[in-house]
């Protein structure tokens, strides 16, 4: 694979891809951690899914391992593989890209055409989770904050999702260092969520509304 696209995008935007075998010799550093099917992995500058697909490629592993003979919990816990994947990526061509390598990958392993409902869910998550913006200013490409969805598996087929703002997620460490001003608060009382949403299923999130002008996207 080339590891630049050219010479001026190395020196507009420093973009430089990392190779295939030293992602994975980063990823094996935290083996546990992307073999596990609902931690959570985001990269702040995503490229078109370096490090994100071979991320989901491991979790999706860890589906066929516990769940490869129960063909409902396969599916719904492979849409929660997706969903615990994030990314930030500053250039539009790339973001476009990482969204179609992801879906790629999901669909590729249950098998999926473009008018399942769970390919459908599939594409919305990665609309949502995979954002067109910037990690330094912490704003979407449209000036507004990045918000980002907590998704969790409640079991026969439902999904909870609660949004938090990026900037108030990269503050949580601060919070609970010793003698921080507001150490002594539990995070439900500094980290709510701007938003929660009723449980959904598969069917409701491939019915959810793209935001971002994503129509053309994937």
């Amino acid at each position: 694979m080339n590891l630049i696209k050219s010479k001026k995008r190395v020196a507009d935007h420093a973009e430089v891809f990392t190779p295939p075998w030293l992602v994975e010799k980063m990823l094996d550093l935290v083996k546990g951690e992307t073999e596990r099917i609902d931690s959570r992995f985001l990269e702040p500058a995503c490229g078109s899914g370096n490090f994100l697909v071979p991320v989901l490629q491991r979790k999706l592993a860890a589906v066929e391992v516990k769940f490869g003979k129960t063909e409902f919990e396969r599916r719904h816990y492979s849409l929660l593989a997706v969903m615990c994947t994030y990314g930030i990526e500053l250039l539009p061509d790339n973001i476009a890209e990482c969204r179609a390598n992801m879906l790629e990958v999901f669909a590729e392993y249950l098998n999926l055409d473009e008018m399942d409902d769970l390919y459908r869910a599939a594409f919305y998550v990665l609309s949502e989770n995979l954002v067109h913006g910037d990690a330094l200013t912490m704003r979407r490409h449209d000036g507004q904050p990045i918000t980002f969805a907590e998704w969790g598996y409640l079991g026969k087929g439902k999904f909870q999702r609660r949004d938090f703002r990026f900037d108030a997620l990269t503050q949580m460490s601060s919070f609970s260092q010793e003698g921080a001003l507001f150490a002594h608060l539990g995070k439900h009382e500094v980290f709510t969520p701007v938003k929660a949403y009723p449980p959904m299923t598969t069917r409701e999130l491939a019915c959810s509304p793209l935001g971002d002008g994503l129509g053309e996207a994937i």
